[in-house]
């Protein structure tokens, strides 16, 4: 049997903590959204102004990244390079860069999923929540 690591409430406030003052120290108005490996929801903050959408697509990201173990880019990336097909794999919708796995020790413990600004901007709201855990 392994013993494998697990997200905590205390882990899950120090993510958004993070996050959170990411996007406000860049003025961005997003949805932070966090998922365990198995991509069910563990918390969602929607930022004053943050488009009504983004309530739907942060979370989606967050249970891309969690469900593949990989960044949601890697989808977006794959069907920009032309294999639209991957459009109808099932339980996948949020392909669009912004989703980030939570991994330690080669092990996914969840994701952060953000949306509301340029994509590249979202990841990089994700990271900063990540790495408040060290990891």
């Amino acid at each position: 049997m392994k013993t494998k690591a697990v997200l905590e409430q205390t882990d899950i406030k120090a993510i958004a903590a993070a996050a959170e003052a990411e996007a406000l120290k860049n003025n961005w108005a997003v949805t932070i959204a966090i998922v365990d490996d198995g991509g069910h929801l563990l918390h969602l903050q929607r930022l004053d102004g943050a488009p009504p959408t983004s309530a739907h697509i942060a979370p989606a990201k967050a249970n891309t990244a969690a469900m593949g173990r990989r960044e949601s880019k890697v989808y977006e990336d794959v069907i920009n390079g032309g294999r639209i097909s991957f459009l109808s794999a099932p339980y996948i919708q949020g392909m669009l860069e912004g989703g980030v796995p939570i991994m330690k020790d080669g092990q996914c413990l969840g994701a952060v999923g953000v949306s509301g600004v340029k994509s590249t901007e979202d990841a990089q709201v994700a990271r900063a929540g990540i790495a408040a855990i060290g990891l």
